[in-house]
């Protein structure tokens, strides 16, 4: 058996930098490799995007504004049956629908939405307003749209390493614009040494993780954001308020899959001050960063 080399390859999706790192006995398998793993990334980027009148989401959206209801495919189900699972756990917390609300916060915009106008649109959002059962997504009430942005980055790159483990490959990583799932540690068996964005100097790493295996995800209020009278607005929007999450910086997650970790990660900060006590309650290896610049968490 030749000696494993190690071959980086970098390409752009689902909004950002992304990379596929693998061992491989030559250029060309990790080459052949990397390709099926990007491609499942673009596939899943191309079905749930919302910028695309041809994807999935896009035709699910135009469904729900004639009110009416649509069978999907396997696959759409089972993010919808997660969806659903999520939301209920997170106690509406976590909601495909609150997408919505990115029509009142323009953080390019430097200015605070009227209460008025999120009022307005409260109405569109939430989950248990929606009729979904057995392969049949229903809109009894017109106009609500679904975002997969929470969940499909994750699902990809638990997707692109699980179809290299089917490959053949046995030590690599895959990262989505921060999101990590791990192939396997390296071929000595150590662990790959993951850096965690200090989320108010977001270029440099204020935590390094060992991972040899499972998924990484962060969220923080330094991603989209914007500062009004000396108040940090993060992008991540409590669905039953319409405004923003407050209380931690940032908080990354380890867990089995990479879409478990991203899940946990949004939720805690949607929480707020309750945040740490519901990651606590996880088990699962955690770093919280609140707005003092305080550690919290096992990792």
């Amino acid at each position: 058996m030749k000696p494993l080399s190690r071959f980086q390859y970098r390409f752009k999706a689902m909004g950002g930098p992304c990379s596929v790192q693998l061992y491989a006995e030559s250029e060309n398998e990790a080459a052949l490799h990397a390709k099926c793993a990007m491609d499942e990334v673009y596939r899943l980027e191309a079905k749930y995007s919302r910028y695309r009148n041809d994807s999935v989401i896009s035709e699910i959206n135009a469904t729900s504004l004639k009110g009416g209801g649509m069978t999907v495919d396997d696959e759409t189900a089972g993010i919808l049956n997660y969806a659903a699972t999520v939301w209920h756990e997170s106690k509406g917390l976590f909601d495909v629908t609150s997408g919505v609300l990115r029509k009142v916060w323009d953080f390019k915009s430097g200015a605070l939405p009227s209460q008025l106008s999120i009022e307005a649109i409260l109405p569109l959002v939430g989950w248990g307003k929606l009729n979904w059962n057995d392969g049949l997504l229903a809109f009894p009430l017109a106009g609500i749209e679904l975002d997969f942005g929470g969940i499909v980055k994750e699902y990809a790159a638990d997707r692109a390493a699980a179809i290299c483990l089917q490959l053949g490959i046995q030590h690599g990583l895959v990262e989505l614009g921060g999101d990590i799932r791990v192939i396997g540690p390296h071929p000595d068996g150590s662990p790959w040494m993951v850096g965690i964005r200090n989320p108010r100097i977001p270029e440099q790493a204020i935590a390094m993780v060992p991972l040899q295996q499972g998924g990484l995800a962060s969220s923080g209020d330094y991603e989209r954001y914007m500062i009004v009278n000396g108040v940090r607005y993060s992008h991540l929007l409590n669905p039953s308020t319409g405004w923003p999450a407050t209380s931690l910086a940032s908080v990354t997650v380890v867990a089995d899959q990479c879409l478990i970790a991203g899940s946990a990660t949004t939720i805690a900060m949607l929480k707020g001050e309750q945040g740490l006590e519901w990651l606590e309650s996880l088990g699962l290896p955690y770093l919280a960063i609140d707005q003092s610049g305080v550690h919290h968490g096992s990792i």
